[in-house]
């Protein structure tokens, strides 16, 4: 295994464990056993816990880009809105069980006033900054910002109570309502 596979096997396993685990409650052993390396092999790679986090932070904006990107080849900024807000159907498997991956990270930041609290909540922002762009295309140029904010909320409350109460029909139902809520502001500039 190469230095490059290792370190990418590491982020990829840090991530998953900070995100099932939490950040405090894992281990350099905890992620070291996942990929199946010595503990002197992972100070190779990282030597905190801190660059670890760093690490998955800029991993997750990476892959949060990337889709991004990808959303961006669909034909309407309504459909490319709708891809957002059904992402809480095409993860729920691991909501229901952890909640949101970005507001969990964003609030353990916070709760233990960690100086990376800014940077875990750095793919909000992208998304803010995507919807935003998406809603000004869609002709809510005004108020796209307050609209972005409007859909980052409700997905995140979404997420929440639907992992609390380990309820899908309820996440459903609120995906649909978004999405009808999204058509008639499609509608309004039609």
């Amino acid at each position: 295994m190469n230095n490059a596979t290792t370190r990418e096997q590491i982020i990829e396993a840090a991530d998953d464990l900070f995100y099932r685990q939490g950040f405090a409650h894992t281990s350099f052993a905890d992620i070291a056993k996942v990929v199946n390396i010595s503990r002197g092999n992972f100070y190779h790679h990282f030597k905190t816990k801190d660059d670890i986090l760093d690490a998955v932070i800029k991993n997750r904006l990476g892959k949060t880009e990337q889709m991004l990107a990808d959303w961006g080849e669909q034909d309407s900024p309504a459909a490319r809105i709708k891809s957002y807000i059904e992402i809480l159907i095409t993860n729920w498997s691991v909501i229901k069980d952890y909640g949101c991956p970005v507001g969990t990270l964003c609030t353990e930041m916070t709760k233990l006033s960690h100086p990376s609290k800014n940077d875990a909540s750095q793919v909000f922002v992208l998304f803010r900054i995507w919807l935003k762009r998406q809603f000004s295309l869609l002709g809510h140029r005004k108020n796209a910002d307050e609209l972005a904010m409007q859909v980052l909320s409700w997905s995140q409350g979404v997420a929440t109570l639907g992992n609390a109460f380990n309820d899908f029909k309820y996440v459903k139902r609120e995906v649909k309502k978004m999405c009808d809520w999204l058509d008639a502001l499609s509608a309004e500039k039609a």
